[in-house]
């Protein structure tokens, strides 16, 4: 198999281009429009990308969800997300959504540590319940914060949205070249081969027109974790995101009901 098909997603979206600049121009202008309730640039730690940002609802939050940007832990900050806070501070709750240090300047191993210290960051701005979400490579970080062998404070749901579960395949691509996994780190780096740590729901998500390796990431995933998992009927990688807007949507509902 081509690896590198297997994982090319723009290549089967039609006009993959346009999605960047409208997520760019959607997440200022909700920035804009939310003011004051906008915390930019919050830093968890000293290094430039070691950042987040902080929405908050109208009245005080229920608690805070965090959204870890994907990218292929190559490419893309914090800024082009914020439009998909709308959903959770509808429904009376903060999103967080940090930045990270991406590869080659760091190894997926430290992009762990980092969301680490930037939940922990986010748990001492905002009381309460964290849930801890994000998108392909950002879906690999948010799975993580919920393995066993990390320990983030406050955590009690993590929902990873096409997330890259295991990084075998991914180590077969030409993002090696900047990714440098070796087979230590894809074992401890690879959500699917680590337990769930007790004490913490999960739910994982998926596109059903995405391709079948990110179909196949989701579900191995959810059946050795033995949680639910859904297939969003029509949406492909770039789209299965959108839903997040929506306060109504059924991510939303995965993300923060029942909390």
């Amino acid at each position: 198999m081509d690896m590198d098909l297997a994982y090319a997603n723009g290549a089967f979206i039609a006009d993959a281009a346009s999605y960047p600049p409208k997520w760019q121009a959607d997440a200022a202008a909700f920035r804009e429009g939310l003011g004051a309730r906008a915390r930019l640039g919050l830093a968890y730690g000293p290094g430039a990308r070691q950042q987040f940002d902080l929405f908050l609802p109208e009245a005080a939050p229920r608690g805070a969800v965090s959204f870890i940007h994907g990218g292929y832990w190559l490419a893309f900050d914090r800024s082009l997300w914020s439009h998909l806070a709308a959903g959770v501070l509808a429904r009376g709750w903060a999103c967080a959504m940090p930045s990270y240090t991406l590869a080659p300047d760091a190894r997926i191993s430290e992009m762990t540590q980092e969301m680490v210290a930037a939940t922990a960051a986010i748990s001492a701005q905002v009381a309460g319940p964290m849930v801890v979400t994000g998108h392909s490579a950002g879906g690999h970080l948010s799975a993580r914060m919920g393995c066993s062998d990390v320990v983030v404070p406050g955590v009690v749901r993590v929902v990873p949205i096409s997330p890259l579960s295991e990084l075998e395949p991914v180590s077969q691509t030409k993002m090696q070249e900047k990714l440098g996994l070796d087979a230590a780190e894809v074992a401890a780096e690879s959500p699917a081969r680590l337990p769930l740590r007790k004490g913490v729901q999960a739910h994982v998500w998926v596109g059903g027109q995405e391709r079948p390796s990110f179909l196949w990431q989701a579900r191995l995933l959810s059946e050795n974790w033995g949680c639910d998992w859904t297939v969003s009927p029509g949406k492909h990688h770039f789209d299965v995101i959108d839903a997040m807007q929506d306060p109504n949507s059924g991510l939303v509902e995965a993300l923060v009901g029942g909390l």
